[in-house]
């Protein structure tokens, strides 16, 4: 064990971490079996072990032996992570999980050693240190070998540590496998009291595989069953009891080196649970579906006009930002909060009534859900023409984007309302239409970002998407084209143009918008173009399969918070969309 500043576990690249997640927290594991990222009781409380953005705190098994190679695996349809390496002398596997069902109070993180062939020794190290290394945990041991501390406001203890010594603070314990042996090490950490004993770990292994298996469908009708079901467990994973889901489970990760663009993304966008709701219903009803209608729902009836673009997971203000006093992921610097509260984002209401409408059409949408509608309908109404932030957060402009998404929330929940409403929400439909294209056609017959900037987005493509207008309409067809030619390389979508130089000079491809020009291809019936692209983009992913929000091309890193919740939502709706037939 190291005593010095030296990280003992030192960052690695974003594609070789896996994360693990109950809905209400989640921690990211690295490749030596080191857990580098966990906040809890929640999502967006201080984090306990922060080593991923250089802070403290240490939980870890791994091989003593140096030599090994790693690899891993989910369990099918969890977020059950199986760590894997092999030795000179064995091969060793951790398996991971956080217990299941969540509970907001308390965090059970488990771990499963076992010795699959030849001898092998490991080495587990505990030092947690809450509110982002701030506070100290003193350790202390009972007759019956499990340690209890607390610190930061959590009641922290664990188990299958009893031969454990503290040295500056730190448990270690080294564990020599014999060969079918296997070991268990439960930490639970809650802000309350816990329980007078610790839990079973078979019992917690078996609680948490069945609540996996209730919770993620076959998806045996989409073009990617395995790969749909990994997305929906992610998806699942990030979604708390409340309904909220977070955009990602970490904070400060750099889109790009000493870019200044390093975000908190521990909260629930509205946009993004639209999105991850939408795709969720594109086959059967699901519970992400519902989910996503309670969370929105909740937060339209409590704020109507005045909805946020993002909330944390209890329907709260998200913090304003602030640094941390932390080295940051190389290239980053450490942001806790958002500057989300000073936006408004027009498509949030379109967003919403396009999830809206998709649960209207599995008739899972209650009486309340419609109050719910008529807030949305009537903040487009007041604000449709009013300049916001967009879909990229960017300056207020009269985004086109945001117009057309509000056009086709509209027009898909006519379908569903009574006809004595119908019609005024596609005659509203009609004005905003009629307006922006007035505004916002480009000389060449396509899309323009806003009236006042003619450059071509990628965001551009989702209002044929979503039925804003069809997707053989002049406009729908110049749009793809375009973003085809300017946009599109090596089979990965880049948002819009910063400059004149190349597009992997300001930021890397966007994997939403590869996902949704192959949504876009598909519907416009050029198959073989659209199963590209999905092959292409859901290739973009680490080891374990995970995405961020940006894949640098040229590197094949990488890049942004981890993992980005509305990719795999992209991924997940894709994998439906072209197993069905084209849309007429």
């Amino acid at each position: 064990m190291k005593s010095d500043s030296t990280p003992l576990f030192p960052a690695q690249v974003l594609r070789e971490y896996s994360l693990i997640g109950d809905g209400e927290r989640g921690a990211v594991i690295g490749p030596r079996g080191d857990v580098v990222w966990m906040c809890a009781p929640v999502w967006d409380s201080p984090a306990v072990f922060s080593a991923l953005v250089g802070g403290s705190g240490v939980f870890a098994v791994t091989p003593l032996n140096p030599r090994y190679v790693w690899g891993g695996h989910y369990d099918d349809g969890t977020l059950i992570w199986n760590s894997r390496w092999v030795t000179t002398d064995g091969i060793i596997e951790c398996r991971e999980a956080l217990a299941m069902p969540g509970d907001p109070g308390t965090a059970v993180l488990m771990r499963h050693i076992r010795l699959i062939s030849g001898t092998a020794s490991v080495r587990i190290l505990l030092q947690p240190q809450p509110g982002f290394g701030s506070h100290r945990v003193d350790f202390s041991r009972s007759d019956d070998g499990v340690w209890s501390g607390d610190g930061g406001g959590l009641r922290i203890r664990v188990s299958g540590m009893g031969q454990a010594t503290v040295t500056d603070g730190m448990l270690g314990q080294d564990i020599d496998l014999v060969p079918g042996g296997e070991h268990h090490v439960v930490l639970e950490l809650s802000s309350k009291p816990l329980p007078s004993r610790p839990p079973e770990p078979a019992a917690l292994w078996t609680a948490t595989g069945q609540a996996w298996a209730a919770s993620v469908p076959a998806m045996d009708a989409t073009v990617a069953p395995d790969d749909a079901r990994q997305a929906y467990a992610v998806l699942r994973g990030m979604t708390s009891s409340t309904g909220a889901m977070v955009a990602a489970a970490t904070l400060g990760l750099p889109e790009r080196a000493e870019a200044k663009r390093n975000y908190d993304y521990r909260y629930a966008w509205i946009r993004d649970q639209c999105f991850a709701g939408q795709a969720a219903g594109a086959g059967a009803a699901t519970d992400l579906l519902d989910s996503a209608v309670r969370f929105v729902s909740e937060r339209l009836l409590t704020d109507g006009i005045s909805l946020k673009p993002a909330y944390t997971v209890t329907g709260s203000k998200v913090p304003d930002e602030h640094t941390l006093d932390l080295p940051g992921y190389p290239g980053g610097t450490d942001t806790v909060g958002n500057w989300v509260n000073q936006q408004f984002q027009l498509d949030s209401f379109g967003e919403a009534l396009l999830l809206f409408a998709t649960a209207a059409r599995h008739d899972h949408l209650d009486t309340v859900h419609w109050l719910a509608v008529e807030q949305a309908v009537a903040a487009i109404e007041a604000k449709w023409d009013v300049p916001d932030a967009g879909i990229w957060e960017l300056g207020n402009e009269r985004w086109t984007h945001s117009r057309l998404s509000c056009v086709a929330g509209l027009k898909a929940i006519s379908r569903y309302a009574p006809a004595a409403h119908a019609a005024a929400l596609d005659q509203l439909a009609s004005l905003i239409l009629t307006h922006t294209q007035s505004t916002s056609t480009h000389p060449s017959g396509r899309w323009q970002r806003s009236p006042a900037d003619d450059r071509i987005d990628a965001a551009l493509l989702l209002p044929a998407i979503r039925g804003a207008l069809p997707a053989r309409d002049p406009r729908s067809l110049a749009t793809a084209e375009a973003v085809r030619k300017e946009l599109l390389d090596d089979g990965y979508v880049y948002r819009y143009r910063h400059g004149p130089g190349p597009l992997a000079d300001f930021e890397g491809a966007f994997l939403l918008c590869g996902f949704n020009l192959a949504l876009t291809e598909h519907q416009q019936g050029n198959t073989t173009d659209a199963i590209r692209l999905f092959e292409r983009n859901r290739s973009a992913c680490g080891s374990p399969g995970l995405f961020t929000e940006e894949y640098d091309i040229e590197q094949r890193q990488l890049r942004g918070n981890f993992p980005q919740a509305f990719v795999h939502a992209a991924l997940l709706e894709t994998a439906h969309r072209l197993a069905q037939p084209r849309a007429p």
